[in-house]
């Protein structure tokens, strides 16, 4: 089975990962073969964490509990609190899923600390906007493997600014094939456009009950 682990930190920003927790937890558009899979929460300690809307998360695993897998995916959320030095495990952890072929998803504030770690030194990626990163991380050298875009995936890392969470979304869910292509396109249409024909259409993709 795959796990999607979720690192969760002071100040999470709850809205960057709500459309992927939501579809990854309901399955209610998931293709009929889709995989099964299961979602974790872990941090680096078991105490409970604030998130920035104000609600608290007892994460379920320690860093030192992940599995790095292939199958397994990392998803870490934008926070004010990255700078934190306890989350340097994680960030380790991320070095090594990637390492591995394993995909690690980043926004916002952690994309900040994958700066802060080398980590985007070398891979297509992007953030907040041009110069962010420059602002925020004193140690980030990628400035030329920056990408201009919502959203981007390679390398077997995606990434994202904190206004692109649907973007982010689709590229995890289709990383993830737990969509069909046309349920994912017309899912993306729907949330991205409030035109409610894409709602008709996505409930057209789906398996016969």
């Amino acid at each position: 089975m795959k796990t999607i682990y979720i690192y969760v930190l002071d100040t999470l920003a709850d809205w960057e990962i709500s459309h992927i927790t939501s579809e990854l937890n309901s399955k209610r558009f998931f293709k009929k073969e889709a995989s099964p899979l299961s979602i974790q929460t872990v941090s680096y300690s078991k105490k409970t964490i604030t998130t920035m809307g104000g609600l608290t998360i007892i994460p379920d695993l320690l860093v030192s509990d992940m599995i790095v897998s292939p199958e397994n995916m990392l998803l870490l959320p934008g926070a004010d609190t990255w700078n934190a030095d306890h989350h340097a495990a994680i960030i380790d952890k991320a070095k090594n899923f990637l390492a591995a072929n394993a995909y690690v998803g980043a926004i916002c504030g952690a994309t900040a600390a994958l700066a802060d770690h080398g980590v985007l030194n070398q891979r297509p990626h992007t953030s907040n906007g041009p110069g962010f990163l420059e602002m925020v991380s004193s140690k980030y050298k990628g400035r030329q493997f920056y990408v201009d875009q919502p959203c981007v995936s390679a390398d077997y890392l995606i990434t994202s600014g904190s206004t692109d969470s649907l973007a982010w979304t689709k590229q995890i869910i289709e990383q993830l094939t737990v969509f069909s292509p046309d349920s994912l396109e017309a899912w993306y249409n729907y949330f991205n456009t409030g035109n409610s024909k894409y709602f008709f259409e996505l409930m057209q993709t789906l398996p016969q009950k």
